[in-house]
This record gives structure tokens, C-alpha cells and sequence, in this order.
């Protein structure tokens, strides 16, 4: 057990009606004693005067909880003080903290970590509350919370438990032959548990792409000839003005990016440059960075007033959809079999938003069945995914024996079941100070 305690604001530091401090380590009795006047019974809260241990001058009002370990959420002695957020009071307190001796002020991720090495979180769970942190849509949400819950866990320790059953035959022969009671390894059934797990890694990996980009989002340029109403458009669906909107064309000269909420799926919305032939050479570079990547997007929505202009022929890369959309609807006739929309009335707005939605859905589901939503544990799958398949095509036991070994290492490395040092700074770096 580390022989420092940790404290941080566990809020935000903006003015707010509460603000929480944080504290675990062997000092946090003590030091809850010196400022609220004693311990309040075990995970329950309690009304106590915040106050300076030196002067005794009250502080604040407010609530503590205390959770003495390995009970609690890092496995050490843990307690929140719930304080009011004015700046004033968090300052004095966060003071009184620091001039106390065996406290510190946490590093970054440090509660978390802590969890971890206590064995109160595994690595894919540390992961999934990162990304629950971070999450902006309920689609992120649901996927960050199933794999926070143990989701992931659970299924690598189905993984590991098979293959240790049948590593344990193959070092059983290896060590015992001569002895009459020992089984060929790994005999049928065993095989079949191999096979089976083999397959289900299999499928992990061809949903892996579409976890991933769940935590990213699923990105839609929006493109068409200037003055088509892109950028009213963009406007329109962030509700407010983050794009200039003109009757001059090719206003939009560089990229414009929204991360938007669609029904709870992460959009990203790309306004783009109108694409035309111009002489104007940053017009022209404006162009040119709007084909490059909207080649790689998911989707594109090609804008053009009545829907009566065709995109260009090489616009849309392999395999990227694009739709076409009919503008200005509240003024122009639209072209049949085009989706039609007025950025300025909001007409056919939830139409078009319904069609993303559909498609985005399609790509990345909905967040229920993701597994895998790090390169890192992606890597790792696919690493262990090989050993067994070469388990099927080795003959010497020693080999087979070797390769389950790796699998096993490999599947460990997710969940932090073997030694990942060298990966635990910089997971546990991407949390805020208070975590």
C-alpha cells in the first residue's frame, strides 16, 4: 500500500452549488478527524463544520462520507467531503490539504490507478470508465458502461479459463507420458473448446472496427456547389452559428467540424468548401483538402438547390455512401426522389437527421454488443487469435504448449492479469486529476 495519501477536487473547477474532494490513503482518518470533528459511521453521510485544524475557524458546511478500506473504491481508508462550490472554500480547503504532512495532491488518473492495483477494477473496466467520462452520446454511454460493468472481463476469463484447461493436458503428457492415467492432450473435447473459442475471437475482431469508431463517431461531410446551403445546414443542426453563412461563393475556404448528438448516436459533421472550378488559388487548396477527405468519410450528403445539380463522378471513395439532399425547399422546387430539406424553416430536418441516424446505426449498432473499443485490446485479441489458430497446424506438443502460453499472455494483457507496466502510465494519464 502506497505510504502517501492523495487528495484532489473530484469537480470541476468552475463555480458550482457542490464541489467534492477526494481523498484515500493511510493519513484520510486522521485527516477527516482534524477537519470535520471525527469519523462518521462507515458509507454513511453526515452534516458536519469544516474546519481550519489550526485556527478552528469554520470553513463551510457540509457532508463526509468515510469508507475505510479495502471496503471502498481504491481498496484503501477513502472519503469525500461534499463542500459548496464557491471558489473561495475550495481554495481554503485544498490549502489546509496540502500543508497537512503524508498528503499529496493526486497525479492524474492516480484514484483510478489505485483501483486498479487493489484489484477493485481490471484494465478493461479502468477502460470503460475512461471512455464513460468522456462519453457526449447515449450510444457511447451504453458501449463505455457494458465494458466498465465487466463485460469484456468476463469474456476473456471464459477465454483464458479454456485455455489453460487445455495447456494443463499438454504439460500434464509432456511431464507424465510414462503414467498410464494420463490423457493424450488435448484430447477431442478440448480441441472443440479451442475451436470454439477461436471463433468467437473471430467474430470479436469484425465488430471491433465499429466500437472503435463509436468512441470517435461517424463522420458526414457535406458537400455541393457554393452557395447550395451547406453551411446553413451545418448551422442549422448545431443550433447556433459556427459557420459563415454569404451569397458570395466560396466563403467556406478550410474544413468546419461539429461533434453532434443525433438520437444518441456521435455525429461529426464536416462543412466543406463548395466544390467548383475557380482561379482562386486558396479557393482551389480549399477544394482539394474537401475531395482528399471526404473520400475516407462514412457518409456524404450532397446539397444542391432543388437537388437538380450531380455530384462530381470520383467524389465518393469505395464503399462511402452518398445522398443526395434537395435545398432550399421553402423557395425551390424540388427534384423528385431526392430528400428535401429547408435549412432556413427546419423543414425535413428530422427526415434527414432519421437517414444519418439509420445509417450510422448500421455502421457502429448502438452500443449494446461492442466489446473491444481500444486498438490496444484489439491488438491483443488478434495477437492471441493467432497463437491458437497455430496450435491447430504444430504437431510437438512443446510448440502447441508454447502458443497457448502466448494466448494466455496476450488475453492477460487486456484485462491487466499480467504485467502491462509499460502501458499503465499512459492509460491512466488520459484521466482528469480528480479520477
Amino acid at each position: 500500500m502506497p505510504a502517501d495519501t492523495i487528495y484532489a477536487l473530484g469537480t470541476g473547477a468552475a463555480r458550482s452549488a457542490i464541489a467534492v474532494i477526494r481523498l484515500s490513503g493511510p493519513a484520510t482518518g486522521e485527516t477527516i478527524r482534524a477537519i470535520a470533528g471525527g469519523l462518521p459511521q462507515p458509507r454513511q453521510a453526515k452534516l458536519v463544520r469544516v474546519r481550519d485544524p489550526e485556527s478552528a475557524e469554520t470553513l463551510d458546511r457540509g457532508l463526509v462520507l468515510w469508507f475505510p478500506g479495502p471496503s471502498s473504491s481504491t481498496g484503501e481508508d477513502y472519503a469525500e467531503l461534499q463542500i459548496h462550490g464557491g471558489r473561495a472554500v475550495i481554495e481554503d480547503l485544498l490549502t489546509i490539504l496540502q500543508l497537512r504532512p503524508g498528503l499529496r495532491e493526486a497525479r492524474p488518473g492516480e484514484f483510478a490507478r489505485r483501483s486498479f492495483e487493489n484489484a477493485k477494477l481490471d484494465l478493461s473496466q479502468i477502460d470503460g470508465l475512461a471512455d464513460l467520462i468522456d462519453a457526449q452520446t447515449a450510444c457511447q454511454r451504453r458501449q463505455a458502461l457494458r465494458i466498465m460493468g465487466g463485460d469484456l472481463r468476463r469474456r476473456v476469463e471464459s477465454w483464458r479459463g479454456k485455455i489453460i484447461e487445455a495447456l494443463a493436458l499438454i504439460e500434464a503428457e509432456l511431464d507424465f507420458s510414462d503414467e498410464g492415467d494420463v490423457r493424450a492432450a488435448p484430447d477431442a473435447a478440448h480441441c472443440a473448446s479451442l475451436y470454439a473459442v477461436l471463433q468467437e475471437m473471430r467474430e470479436m475482431l469484425r465488430n471491433a472496427p465499429a466500437s472503435e469508431q463509436m468512441r470517435e463517431g461517424f463522420v458526414v461531410f457535406i458537400l455541393g456547389p457554393p452557395n447550395a446551403g451547406k453551411s446553413t445546414l451545418m448551422n442549422a443542426l448545431a443550433r447556433r452559428d459556427i459557420a459563415i453563412v454569404s451569397e458570395i461563393p466560396g466563403t467556406t475556404r478550410d474544413l468546419i467540424e461539429a461533434h453532434l448528438n443525433v438520437k444518441g448516436m456521435p455525429i461529426i459533421f464536416v462543412d466543406t468548401a463548395g466544390l467548383r472550378e475557380s482561379r482562386d488559388e486558396i479557393e482551389k487548396i480549399g477544394v482539394a483538402r474537401t475531395l482528399e477527405r471526404a473520400r475516407r468519410a462514412d457518409l456524404l450528403l450532397w446539397l444542391s438547390e432543388g437537388g437538380r445539380a450531380a455530384p462530381p463522378d470520383d467524389v465518393a471513395g469505395e464503399g462511402v455512401e452518398l445522398l443526395h439532399v434537395a435545398t432550399k425547399s421553402d423557395i425551390a422546387e424540388s427534384a423528385k426522389d431526392r430528400l428535401a430539406i429547408s435549412a432556413r424553416t427546419g423543414a425535413g430536418l428530422d427526415v434527414l437527421c432519421d437517414a444519418i441516424f439509420d445509417r450510422a446505426k448500421e455502421r457502429l449498432g448502438d452500443g449494446t454488443s461492442s466489446f473491444l473499443l481500444r486498438q490496444r485490446q484489439r491488438q491483443a485479441v488478434e495477437q492471441a487469435a493467432g497463437l491458437i489458430e497455430r496450435v491447430f497446424d504444430v504437431k510437438p506438443l512443446e510448440i502447441k504448449a508454447e502458443q497457448l502460453h502466448g494466448a494466455g499472455r496476450a488475453l492477460g494483457s487486456i484485462v491487466g492479469a499480467v504485467d502491462v507496466e509499460h502501458v499503465l502510465d499512459a492509460i491512466f494519464a488520459q484521466f482528469c486529476i480528480g479520477k
